[in-house]
């Protein structure tokens, strides 16, 4: 089967990103944003989803975060939707439930060409390492936005912040993972009733 592949080059007054993607990857990576803490989330979601990932990304971090976890969360969302195509033969949706010491982290990805983000992930502490944690939502919603898929995510319970945002990006990696998986039974069909994804 043709590898699913996509790249990426977003050039604002903000932010440069450079993104490479392989959807049916070993999951090895690339990672470099300025933000570490993000650089080892990104890393665990190509691990944990079996993705290959490049990012490259330089961004007015002088001024703050925001605009550099944003633009990598719809670049990676650009990435996803170009890289599966057609989409025919893919499971089209995934959940996972992600555990992870005391913390317990729930994902559900549709790639159903309408983008919705839903987030229930409070977050007690303002930063974990590096990254500002409010934005993860910006994060999320940029990806969902792009990708054209509806994200649902939820941190249910947990004690530790660096588990909450760890989990909750292992738990969606593997959420993609399924939703993007093909099925050999279904490889000519559009997982929809629509005609339309």
């Amino acid at each position: 089967m043709k590898a699913r592949t996509a790249s990426l080059h977003r050039k604002t007054a903000e932010t440069d990103i450079r993104a490479r993607l392989n959807l049916d990857g070993r999951g090895r990576y690339a990672i470099s944003t300025g933000i570490r803490f993000l650089d080892h989330m990104l890393e665990l979601f190509t691990r944990h989803g079996g993705f290959d990932l490049e990012v490259e990304a330089r961004g007015d971090l002088d001024v703050d975060q925001h605009h550099t976890v944003e633009d990598i969360g719809l670049v990676l969302g650009q990435a996803v939707r170009q890289a599966l195509g057609s989409k025919k033969g893919i499971n089209r949706a995934g959940y996972f439930v992600m555990p992870m010491d005391e913390t317990l982290a729930v994902a559900a990805i549709d790639l159903s060409g309408r983008p919705y983000l839903v987030m229930k992930a409070r977050v007690k502490s303002r930063r974990v390492g590096d990254l500002q944690t409010e934005l993860l939502e910006d994060f999320f919603h940029g990806f969902a936005t792009n990708a054209a898929a509806n994200v649902h995510l939820k941190v249910a319970y947990g004690r530790s912040s660096h588990h909450a945002v760890e989990a909750l990006f292992k738990a969606f990696a593997r959420a993609l993972r399924y939703a993007c998986s093909r099925d050999a039974r279904l490889k000519r069909q559009l997982p929809s009733t629509k005609g339309l994804l």
